[in-house]
């Protein structure tokens, strides 16, 4: 072997040399150790990180007021809607109401959520109840709630119940199609593991099936807490007496944008505030699991 034909290596104690006119190879060891120390993660989340958001929105809300580019008329200051809150709590309009479609919403979101994970288990568990529910659950979805509220009112009438139903349906939706899709999605080794251990169909669901469509179900749960708020604001446009809808429309017939805002801006409160309990829940329900965001 000449020297032309020498190969080219590296060792942690010596380095052959290179022939003249032979381009420069970087050592595979160098590239490893780069490879190693570079992070593709995200960093440790901030504990009040998610106020980012929500906080600059004010904080532009504030300069276009100052700045006179909104115009009152037409979106009221963030001072102002707070100042009409402080009123309206001293008068006790805002608890009163607050209080009551808060109960709707509750209520609503309960039977959705029981209607929906029971379904979800009879038919991601059973092909037969796949077949007679998932088919059902498709055509309801693709039935817009606005345009059941006609018949919910012949149904159910103008009261509470035709209210909490449809919070319920709207809730419905998203818990079930979450938990019917992580329920079919557990990886069928850990079915196989279940036959070759000789499992009970209890302990299959309790063991295998619970934990597995967990992460769907709470996912469902999150979408559903928000829809329940979502079909609270439309119900409670309709012939309702109290709530913070009611309170809305009583404020849109004397224009008073500012009770309006208010009332706006409790209801995304509501949303965020429902959320974030449930992210805190599916945190510490989910511990076993190690994703990027985690």
């Amino acid at each position: 072997m000449n020297a032309h034909s020498q190969p080219i290596g590296f060792s942690a104690d010596r380095v052959t040399p290179l022939p003249l006119g032979t381009p420069k190879i970087l050592p595979p060891i160098v590239l490893a150790d780069s490879r190693r120390h570079r992070r593709l993660g995200l960093d440790k989340p901030l504990a009040w990180g998610w106020v980012l958001g929500p906080l600059l929105l004010v904080i532009y809300w504030s300069v276009f007021s100052l700045t006179g580019y909104l115009d009152e008329r037409i979106l009221p200051a963030p001072w102002t809607a707070l100042t009409t809150t402080v009123d309206l709590l001293r008068e006790g309009r805002l608890q009163e109401n607050l209080a009551i479609s808060a109960w709707r919403a509750a209520q609503g979101l309960a039977f959705g959520v029981v209607a929906g994970i029971a379904l979800a288990l009879v038919s991601g568990l059973s092909l037969l109840g796949g077949y007679v529910i998932d088919g059902l659950v498709q055509l309801k979805r693709g039935i817009p709630v606005l345009a059941l509220i006609p018949f919910m009112i012949l149904w159910f009438g103008v009261g509470e119940a035709m209210k909490v139903t449809v919070i319920a349906v709207t809730v419905f939706a998203p818990i079930y199609i979450h938990t019917h899709n992580a329920l079919r999605a557990i990886d069928l080794k850990q079915v196989e593991l279940a036959e070759t251990l000789g499992l009970s169909r209890w302990d299959f669901i309790r063991h295998i099936i619970l934990p597995g469509a967990l992460p769907g179900m709470l996912l469902g749960l999150r979408f559903g807490v928000t829809a329940s708020w979502l079909a609270l604001v439309v119900v409670e446009q309709l012939n309702a007496t109290s709530g913070i809808g009611y309170m809305i429309t009583l404020a849109r017939n004397y224009a008073q944008t500012d009770v309006m805002l208010v009332g706006l801006v409790v209801y995304a409160v509501l949303g965020l505030a429902s959320d974030a309990v449930v992210r805190v829940v599916q945190g510490r329900a989910l511990t076993w699991r190690r994703t990027l965001g985690s």
